[in-house]
């Protein structure tokens, strides 16, 4: 009887050591996932920023076609 006491209690101390492992795994895991949806998030307003800036760079590129041209052309007049 006192063997089988302390097989049991030995067999608890195992289950309870594995349940604190997953438990710490999950608060890794939920960490992970939070810093996997901030680096989406991130990503998104990145990418948007990357587009705005790729169009106005576009536009001012457009500009500075247009001036040029501009000025050529006044620079042919006079």
């Amino acid at each position: 009887m006192a063997r089988e006491f302390h097989q049991v209690k030995h067999e608890i101390a195992v289950l309870e050591d594995r349940k604190r492992k997953l438990l710490a795994e999950l608060v890794e895991d939920e960490e992970v996932a939070i810093e996997i949806a901030r680096l989406e998030e991130e990503f998104r307003h990145l990418t948007e920023e990357n587009r705005t800036l790729m169009t106005v760079h576009n536009e001012r590129a457009q500009q500075l076609e247009r001036l040029c041209v501009t000025n050529q052309t006044t620079q042919d007049s006079s």
